[in-house]
């Protein structure tokens, strides 16, 4: 086989790799109808936004049938579009549209449960049996009625609850109304696999996969064991939730997952689609994603929770993380993303100024892996105060004060400062409160601004899809020295050499030995002298291409 022979295969397939991928949060993008809430005519209004952002390819919240006691995470039917979004007909166009501008469209699948009122758990908790009894986890209570072990729901709370008309208890790992399927029945892999089948068929190129770790529970139901407190962190779930007591090594991350996730590979490999997993764990998560990523057989890709942490990431704190990564998923294939509908929004969770934030732009662009932008977050949007009453989301409803829960971040986007909804919608009162502190973040008012951050993450992507070792290239030689965080990225005709400087003082750095030509000098990145140190200032990237 020649060498061009040998590169087409994988350019066809491999697509996903490096990818910069946008997400949407369709509630919260842009409302077509003026009924205060996002839809699907609304996402493909402003995909040319997104095309000329550079992004490979958008991943779509879910907007399936529901009622939204989890803002669509709580699926009644897999396959249609519940009508505050639209029709099919509307999806598919959002496709075509998406298509024609050269996005791939990745769409959110929750597979780890339903709806309390999808028709399979209506029928499943039936107490005559009927073909979709075992359809769920269910477990009879223990001789003194409590629930069958100690599992405890993100949401708060026993992840068991009782069904009287069955006289069993269900578990659910999130709200009580989101009861989790069984997947140790082969039929439920099979509608799943079938619903999957659904969208592909429809021209979808991938699925970003809610929880995927929560896919499977022990079979015995044996109880997690106790975390030390010292091993504790909020990674998963907010201090304040005793979730992260527990070591979750029997309500999720099973070894039977691996079976399911090669079936479903196996159905995307026809259609040259691709997944992103979420892998919610606050002790396993970088470990998980390896052995899901690893080789052809599984997912493309997944992400843990490491660069959506609380605390602001020190260059040493990143460099732990990519070493880890070299130990435990070297095989495997990183997504990374500093904000999503789930966070605080990294701009106000890490305190960022101007300098820092566009920094933290650059480097996302640079680090090995794909790389997912959140909505909003090219504008430099802080995360918004939802005053209590105003409030929507169940997490932030049952743990307020002390965690205000996700609707801080999911608030409507703005596209026009003169408007008192920022162009999201002309209702009045939107579904969530359009901040006044956001309108000055409009998106007009950064494209006509060419110094913004807008205009910002446009250079750093380009210059990511301009350069093979910053799409799909080893990451060697990392290092974290004082403030500044480096590494080398390499392919076998490129070499690019990059440091970021993560804090308010002056440093300098020695380049590797070669001869190295600056790149990304659009981005503000720093000269390179003629001889000696580089100097960073406070909050400046170097990138260097080897020459010889």
């Amino acid at each position: 086989m020649n060498t061009a022979q040998a590169i087409l295969p994988e350019t066809a397939t491999d697509w996903w790799r490096g990818a910069v991928i946008y997400q949407i949060y369709p509630r919260s993008f842009q409302d077509s109808t003026g009924n205060g809430i996002g839809d699907l005519r609304g996402i493909k209004q402003r995909l040319p936004y997104i095309a000329a952002l550079g992004v490979d390819a958008i991943w779509i919240s879910p907007f399936f049938t529901s009622p939204m006691a989890d803002f669509g995470y709580d699926v009644s039917d897999f396959r249609d579009v519940d009508p505050v979004f639209g029709t099919l007909a509307d999806f598919d166009a959002v496709v075509a549209e998406a298509h024609r501008l050269g996005l791939k469209v990745m769409i959110d699948l929750v597979f780890s449960h339903t709806s309390s009122q999808h028709p399979w758990f209506k029928q499943s908790r039936k107490a005559e049996p009927n073909e979709y009894s075992d359809y769920y986890v269910w477990a009879d209570a223990r001789p003194d009625g409590t629930p069958p072990n100690n599992w405890l729901s993100i949401f708060g709370g026993s992840a068991w609850h009782w069904e009287a008309r069955r006289c069993q208890y269900y578990l659910h790992n999130f709200l009580t109304s989101q009861p989790d399927l069984n997947f140790h029945n082969p039929v439920v892999q099979d509608e799943l696999l079938d619903i999957a089948r659904f969208w592909l068929e429809r021209g979808v190129n991938g699925f970003r996969l809610d929880t995927i770790n929560f896919y499977f529970a022990d079979k015995e139901l044996r109880n997690n064991p106790p975390l030390p407190e010292e091993e504790r962190n909020d990674l998963t779930a907010p201090k304040v939730n005793p979730y992260n007591y527990q070591e979750h090594i029997y309500d999720k991350n099973r070894p039977e997952t691996l079976g399911f996730l090669r079936r479903l590979r196996r159905l995307m490999d026809g259609y040259d689609a691709a997944a992103v997993g979420e892998v919610g764990d606050s002790q396993r998560g970088l470990e998980i994603l390896g052995e899901y990523t690893a080789g052809d057989e599984l997912m493309q890709m997944c992400y843990a929770f490491e660069l959506l942490s609380g605390q602001r990431p020190t260059a040493g704190f990143i460099a732990e993380v990519f070493a880890k990564m070299d130990k435990v998923a070297a095989d495997g294939w990183a997504c990374w993303a500093y904000s999503n509908h789930d966070v605080q929004r990294h701009k106000s969770r890490w305190g960022l100024n101007d300098a820092a934030d566009r920094l933290f732009a650059t480097m996302l662009i640079c680090l090995r892996g794909s790389a997912c932008i959140y909505q909003g977050e090219e504008l430099g949007l802080p995360e918004a105060e939802v005053p209590y009453e105003a409030l929507q989301d169940p997490y932030g409803i049952e743990f307020w004060p002390e965690f205000k829960g996700r609707d801080g971040c999911r608030t409507p986007m703005v596209w026009e400062q003169n408007n008192s909804n920022g162009g999201f919608s002309s209702q009045m009162e939107t579904w969530l409160p359009v901040p006044q502190a956001h309108l000055s973040h409009a998106a007009a008012n950064a494209e006509a601004d060419t110094d913004s951050l807008l205009h910002h993450y446009r250079k750093a992507i380009a210059l990511r899809h301009a350069h093979p070792a910053l799409q799909q290239g080893d990451m060697l030689r990392l290092r974290a020295e004082d403030d500044v965080f480096s590494f080398i990225r390499q392919t076998p005709g490129e070499t690019i050499f990059c440091a970021f400087n993560l804090g308010d003082n002056t440093r300098r750095i020695d380049l590797p030995e070669g001869h190295w030509q600056p790149v990304g000098r659009e981005l503000g990145t720093a000269a390179l002298p003629p001889e000696g140190a580089v100097t960073l200032t406070a909050w400046q990237a170097c990138l260097a291409i080897k020459t010889r």
